[in-house]
């Protein structure tokens, strides 16, 4: 059975071209399938599992305590894999066809004010080679409202000063050009100039990566979270906040301030517009605030 997962994992790889965070969440996933499916249920055949397996499988993580999310990727994980299986014609069924996806409540996301942004924008003041990278990149995310992974991605050749726009890859490779402000843009020529050759002198060779770690290294991830939470402390905002706070505070000041829900959507690389369209609510949300707060009669 894991030899399949094994071409599965590899059809997601070199076809798919999915992200590599989201191959290890498949691999994780099926992984734990085909361990219950073994030890609880004793299958050792893809073409004997059923319906009622999956549905024991989704119950037994239930049991487990995980979260209706989590159960739901699982599920969309082991949908996938058996469509995987069909369309090679290792089995003759997919019983995953007459189960459906739990409908999940949308839980609207963190949002800072404007006063925060400002804030955090604000909060590298020392003119060190770090200092000068941090700003850059909190107003390039600000500016754009991309993912850190894709930031983090970004090579020098992505960044166009000139032309004003940064061309980044999402999720499946999937190439967008994203137009960065006047701001974002100081900020990044700033830091090609002051901040990224006293990093990249720190590292024997050369590297194509825009942003730098102390070793003179691509950053990593975990890197721009460490940074990102310090700076936060340092310009004293309480709220929680990640690296995705604020892609969600381009998309919903965008929004409300007149921003078309279609360009918005481009900007952001949804591929599917409903995904878009929760910063509506966001944008209500806080209209209904304001109102409270201010209206005489509220």
């Amino acid at each position: 059975m894991e030899d399949q997962v094994k071409d599965f994992i590899h059809y997601l790889i070199v076809e798919r071209n999915l992200a590599h965070n989201t191959i290890v969440s498949y691999e994780r996933d099926l992984k734990k399938y085909v361990q219950y499916l073994q030890q609880v249920e004793q299958q050792s055949s893809w073409n004997n599992i059923t319906r009622f397996h999956i549905m024991q499988f989704l119950k037994f993580l239930k049991e487990k305590g995980s979260s209706p999310k989590t159960i739901a990727r699982h599920l969309a994980s082991v949908r996938s894999f058996h469509q995987f299986l069909l369309r090679e014609k290792a089995v003759d069924q997919d019983p995953t066809v007459h189960i459906e996806t739990p409908q999940l409540p949308r839980t609207l996301p963190n949002v800072l004010s404007m006063a925060e942004v400002e804030a955090l924008l604000e909060a590298p003041k020392q003119n060190t080679p770090f200092s000068i990278r941090d700003k850059a990149m909190l107003e390039l995310l600000y500016a754009t409202g991309i993912r850190v992974s894709e930031l983090i991605q970004l090579d020098v050749s992505d960044v166009h000063l000139t032309m004003g726009f940064i061309r980044c890859y999402g999720k499946g490779r999937k190439e967008r050009i994203v137009p960065i402000g006047k701001m974002a843009t100081e900020a990044l020529k700033q830091y090609m100039e002051k901040g990224r050759p006293k990093l990249l002198s720190k590292k024997r060779g050369t590297t194509d990566a825009l942003f730098l770690n102390h070793h003179g290294e691509r950053l990593t991830r975990q890197g721009c979270w460490k940074i990102l939470k310090r700076l936060a402390r340092e310009a004293n905002i309480q709220k929680p906040l990640t690296p995705h706070t604020l892609r969600h505070s381009f998309a919903t000041h965008l929004l409300e301030n007149g921003a078309d829900l279609r360009a918005v959507q481009e900007m952001l690389g949804h591929a599917d517009i409903s995904t878009t369209q929760i910063y509506t609510h966001v944008t209500k949300t806080r209209l209904k605030d304001v109102y409270k707060q201010f209206h005489p009669r509220a």
